[in-house]
């Protein structure tokens, strides 16, 4: 058996071992060890585990992603959420659509600060649902709002998921998070204009909630200025040198922290929910990182995706439709796992490849635009039928809304998404400007 077809064959058992429900880091590891152990022997296997675990968890890049998941922590902790919906609602829920245009706003400023879709998803979801009821949004337009909304936390920065791209592929992480910023834009304002087009189709769906006055509206900005000053300062301070991604993630951790205690008055038991909930969280992404890195280790010894990457390039076929499949395998691998195993799973094979291709691009630029590609396609398959877990997560808030006109809900969105991803992958510029232009 050539090292492809072993590749091959043993990347299909990790599939089937994911579809019996094991861990997607146990079954990345068994099959990752069991396939090292047939190419090289068991003697040879463990001591790949011993120095991978050693070399792996030595890292000082890693400390990145504790650090960001306990700001996330904080930042749900310390009532942001409700801060953030009430300033956005202030300012746009006068508007037909509005209150679900301000749960979009809401989602796309607690995900700056929180970094997570899943918990962007959850916690707006609890703050805006009642309102969006209140004022007799559908539960379509309402439920599909705040799926969407929350598929921002994962792009727009920091994002823990650009933190591990970016280690995999040797990135710079200043400079995935400036690529990820016009399309976290993008994604946002698609949105916003996605539902006042579909309100002016369906303005029964999306009646304009009561008009603030100007002094409600600026007092609302009172009340959220902390939550942006430390936003600013975490992603100015990286942009400007004064921090390490580390650093500045420590800065933010401890800001929140002190923010949730100050104005939610967040106890001794907060503290221990916050911490344990960001060690469990980040075991189980070092667990899935161990598992991608034994896996890893195998691909390598059966020169699969270098294999991969010769075959494609000397195809002729043109590069665009090489990266359109690959996309389209993250839309169906997004009905099965969620983002953080995707990445894992598909960028040791698929990176090779893509870096073979000529996309008119520097080496980094080509780096540095797929993953913001791959990033948004996988956010987009958070939200697409028949397995949304950003929608299953709201529908499951909504418990009178069916699952079906959840689906219908997101429709708007998934259309937005469509335009958006064309236009990444036809214009380069619009990731790599910024990174181009402060990089």
């Amino acid at each position: 058996m050539s090292g492809i077809e072993l590749g091959l064959a043993v990347f299909g058992g990790m599939l089937a071992l994911m579809a019996l429900r094991m861990p997607i880091g146990v079954a990345m590891m068994v099959a990752g060890g069991g396939g090292f152990a047939l190419i090289a022997g068991w003697i040879p296997l463990i001591a790949q585990l011993k120095s991978s675990a050693y070399y792996l968890f030595s890292s000082y890049s890693l400390t990145v992603i504790p650090l960001f998941l306990l700001m996330g922590q904080f930042a749900t902790k310390s009532g942001l959420s409700r801060g953030l919906f009430g300033a956005a609602n202030a300012w746009l829920g006068h508007r037909p659509g509005g209150i679900a245009m301000a749960a979009i706003g809401g989602c796309g400023l607690f995900g700056a600060i929180c970094g997570s879709s899943l918990a962007t998803a959850a916690t707006m979801g609890q703050v805006a649902l009642p309102e969006l009821k209140r004022y007799n949004y559908s539960g379509a337009l309402s439920t599909g709002a705040l799926a969407a909304g929350g598929t921002l936390g994962i792009l727009i920065p920091p994002s823990v998921i650009l933190v591990i791209y970016a280690i995999l592929t040797e990135q710079n992480i200043a400079k995935m998070f400036l690529a990820a910023f016009v399309p976290g834009i993008l994604a946002a304002l698609g949105y916003l204009l996605a539902i006042a087009v579909y309100v002016r189709l369906y303005p029964e769906e999306g009646p304009a909630g009561p008009e603030h006055p100007l002094r409600e509206k600026l007092r609302s900005l009172v009340d959220i200025w902390p939550a942006m000053l430390i936003f600013v300062l975490v992603i100015g301070g990286i942009y400007t040198g004064v921090f390490t991604p580390t650093e500045a993630a420590a800065f933010g951790a401890v800001a929140t922290g002190l923010l949730a205690a100050v104005k939610e008055g967040m106890g001794w038991q907060g503290l221990k929910e916050c911490l344990l909930g960001a060690a469990e969280a980040s075991a189980m992404i070092f667990l899935i990182l161990f598992g991608a890195e034994l896996f890893n280790g195998f691909l390598a010894l059966t020169r699969m995706p270098d294999t991969l990457a010769g075959l494609i390039g000397g195809s002729g076929l043109p590069p665009l439709m090489v990266l359109a499949a690959m996309l389209v395998l993250y839309l169906v691998l997004g009905c099965v796992m969620d983002s953080l195993s995707m990445i894992l799973l598909t960028i040791p094979i698929f990176f090779p490849i893509i870096m073979a291709l000529d996309f008119g691009l520097t080496p980094e630029g080509t780096a540095i635009w797929f993953g913001v590609i791959a990033l948004v396609v996988v956010e987009v398959g958070l939200i697409t039928p028949p397995v949304g877990m950003n929608v299953f997560i709201i529908n499951s808030m909504a418990r009178d809304v069916p699952m079906l006109e959840s689906f219908r809900g997101v429709l708007p969105f998934l259309i937005s998404d469509g335009i958006r991803v064309v236009a990444l992958i036809a214009f380069p510029p619009l990731t790599l400007w910024l990174v181009r232009l402060l990089g």
